[in-house]
């Protein structure tokens, strides 16, 4: 008895410490945790790499280019700001254009007057016999818009625009005043120097000079 007990233990000892294949198989795997990509799955050589399909996400606003004194009409707008307005760059791209913070971050002013263009100039004197006393001041305006809407009454001809600022204008004592003020505001500016008039000084008697060519006729009425 002690012998077919001796050879049972022994038979049920060896059935114990065999490892089916199916287990094996198993260990053989690398072990990954959940949502980690397969191994095999990615390529290791180049051209098994390239027919990879990467998908490429769109660039943001703030990685595109915005030319200067041009408004973006595919831009991200608000309920006030109509199709041909600019928008100005800080929106566009999270940055301020001067040192000086704009008004309009705490003013409230609508998107439509924040990137405005002004012109910053002097008025002429009148051709009439008026006065230089209006030609003193430094004069800011703003450019009118490409795209304003503008409009002709057929029955009158009375024209007018979409642009609300058009035809209006602000006086300065001067240049560098305008320029603090667009700046502040947020404004592109730009400079036009007036054109100073050059006065001859002229003489009666130069007429009545000796002059070498033909004579000169001075008609007197």
């Amino acid at each position: 008895m002690s012998f077919l007990r001796s050879q049972s233990s022994l038979r049920l000892s060896r059935a114990c410490t065999q490892i089916p294949r199916s287990t094996r198989c198993l260990s053989q795997t690398s072990q990954r945790r959940i949502g980690e990509p397969d191994r095999k799955a990615i390529p290791n050589v180049p051209e098994e790499a390239s027919l990879v399909k990467v998908d490429h996400k769109p660039e943001s606003s703030i990685e595109t280019y915005h030319p200067d004194h041009q408004p973006d009409y595919n831009a991200t707008i608000d309920h006030g700001t109509s199709t041909y307005s600019p928008v100005p760059k800080r929106v566009m791209n999270g940055s301020e254009p001067t040192e000086t913070t704009p008004a309009a971050v705490l003013s409230g002013a609508p998107i439509d007057l924040q990137a405005r263009t002004v012109r910053i100039s002097k008025p002429v004197k009148p051709a009439t016999q008026s006065g230089t006393w209006g030609s003193h001041a430094w004069r800011m305006d703003w450019d009118v818009l490409g795209k304003g809407h503008r409009w002709e009454n057929p029955l009158m001809g009375w024209q007018s625009s979409g642009d609300f600022m058009q035809g209006t204008n602000i006086k300065f004592k001067s240049k560098d005043d305008a320029i603090a003020f667009a700046e502040k505001q947020g404004y592109e500016w730009y400079v036009q120097e007036p054109n100073e008039r050059r006065v001859v000084p002229k003489a009666y008697a130069n007429n009545f000079l000796h002059e070498p060519g033909p004579l000169k006729h001075i008609k007197t009425k």
